[in-house]
């Protein structure tokens, strides 16, 4: 019989949710203490009323956060985790243990020092891609393998499986990785490699740049416009060499943030789970049930792919929480390097390289419709900004070549109740899907392709509570209408679109 004692968060989560609350409104607040915060009325009441509103502010946060806690609990009870919670209105959650699909753990900064975790819980049907089902905010670990003592013993019960009531392992959970069967560990070469040619300066960049939009009235434009007018009488060398070193500062940001939220990255087995684990500051442990893995991918980046390194990801079904849809499984690893772990991992799955290549008569399909919708484009640029708009002349062979190196990079292959696809977008991916996980099929044919014999051939599988899809664009379409016949075989949603 399952306990019905009920269990609260640990207090440093009154302290959590004011510090969430406060960093969601933290730009009003200051811009509202900046703007109107020092004004001489001659009354002091209206000189310090933006100070009283902002203290009073913090004030009811801090009461919120407590109340929010105390009245915060959760139990266990029919096989389900049940949650009670609410701010003015008391609200009920009842998630049953077999709708759970992960238990996902992070430990922030506030949380090692109590050695406490958080815990998000994930279930197959989850309401949104970004939002867990429940999430605990702050618990200590023994709490946490209580939970999962708990959802382990209600299987155990639906299997009808009798086993001998043992004492409850406290260590449990967290040490798991202990028992895991270790498969991927990034090295340090290749955590520093990660980082350097992480795409995380275009997230810098955009943030910085809503910064200065909500500071907009407060930044004296005019004035550092004339500083800059008169800075550059002293030469554009300064300039590049300023504008150099703002670039490499944002870029080392991007490598510290990377380094820090990979640091420590490992892939490990435990049954049929693979737990991923990440993070210095924010340590994080992510659980994968094999069951629900859609597809794997192989991402090849154009400057990666120089140094003979890729990106594996898998597509699982279900909410898939902050984590996404689309879950890294290695973020980098050398491509001679790949097989032996996914095929720990996956040992069903075929993972040589397709060999079906595209026919060339489908290469100007790769490129005509880029040409076309950019000539007028380009004949305004020219008309408007003649001469030096005729450098505009050089986006043709690139839109060219570029479509040539994506009819060269497709290919496929059928392996038994495998498909393999390669397609590039600006990245190579090569994609694994199989039979039973893909959720539907169509074939495409616009009259032009008609012509050319060739077709689009685009299957898709679940990814999260969306689909990813895989295509082969312009591929003969003797080997698409194979491949829908393929499919077709025992499954009922393929199509046929002939435009």
């Amino acid at each position: 019989m399952m306990s019905k004692t009920r269990y609260q968060l640990h207090w440093i989560t009154a302290l959590i949710e004011v510090l969430k609350t406060a960093k969601e409104a933290i730009i009003p607040l200051v811009v509202l203490l900046f703007a109107n915060g020092f004004n001489d009325t001659g009354k002091w009441y209206l000189d310090y009323l933006t100070f009283m509103i902002f203290g009073i502010l913090m004030i009811v946060l801090f009461i919120s956060g407590i109340i929010k806690w105390r009245r915060f609990e959760y139990w266990f009870e029919e096989d389900e985790l049940r949650i009670e919670y609410g701010l003015f209105v008391k609200k009920k959650r009842y998630i049953p243990f077999d709708r759970i699909q992960s238990l996902d753990y992070t430990e922030g900064i506030l949380h090692r020092p109590f050695k406490l975790v958080k815990v998000k819980v994930e279930t197959a049907g989850g309401s949104t891609s970004k939002k867990a089902e429940a999430e605990l905010t702050a618990i200590t670990k023994e709490a946490a393998n209580r939970i999962e003592y708990e959802l382990a013993e209600a299987k155990n019960r639906k299997k009808a499986v009798s086993s001998e009531e043992g004492a409850f392992d406290v260590e449990g959970v967290m040490e798991e990785e202990s028992q895991a069967k270790p498969v991927f560990k990034m090295t340090p070469k290749d955590l520093i490699l990660l980082a350097t040619t992480s795409g995380g300066i275009g997230i810098i960049l955009s943030g910085a740049g809503v910064f200065l939009s909500q500071f907009a009235e407060l930044i004296p434009f005019e004035w550092m416009y004339e500083e800059v007018s008169s800075f550059i009488r002293f030469g554009v060398l300064l300039i590049a060499i300023f504008v150099f070193l703002g670039f490499v500062l944002v870029w080392g940001l991007s490598v510290a943030m990377t380094f820090l939220s990979y640091y420590g990255f490992a892939v490990s087995l435990v049954e049929q789970d693979i737990i991923i684990t990440r993070g210095l500051l924010e340590k994080k442990r992510m659980t994968v049930p094999l069951n629900r893995v859609q597809s794997v991918r192989i991402i090849e980046n154009p400057f990666r792919q120089l140094f003979g390194y890729a990106t594996v990801a898998i597509d699982s079904a279900g909410s898939g929480g902050a984590e996404g849809a689309k879950i890294i499984l290695f973020p980098l690893v050398k491509k001679k390097r790949i097989d032996a772990p996914l095929k720990e991992i996956f040992p069903e799955l075929i993972l040589d390289k397709p060999t079906n290549k595209l026919p060339s008569r489908g290469k100007h399909f790769f490129y005509r419709i880029d040409f076309l919708w950019m000539t007028p484009a380009i004949g305004a640029l020219i008309y408007f900004f003649f001469p030096y708009g005729l450098f505009s002349l050089l986006i043709i062979p690139f839109i060219i070549l570029f479509g040539l190196w994506q009819h060269r990079s497709a290919a496929f292959d059928l392996s038994g109740n495998q498909l393999t696809m390669r397609f590039r977008g600006f990245s190579l991916q090569t994609a694994y899907l199989t039979k039973k996980r893909i959720q539907s099929m169509k074939m495409k044919r616009n009259y032009f392709q008609k012509r050319k014999k060739v077709a689009t051939i685009a299957a898709s599988v679940k990814s999260g509570m969306g689909v990813f899809e895989a295509q082969i664009p312009h591929m003969d379409e003797m080997e698409a209408e194979k491949i829908l016949t393929w499919y077709g075989k025992n499954v009922n949603d393929s199509t046929f679109e002939d435009i």
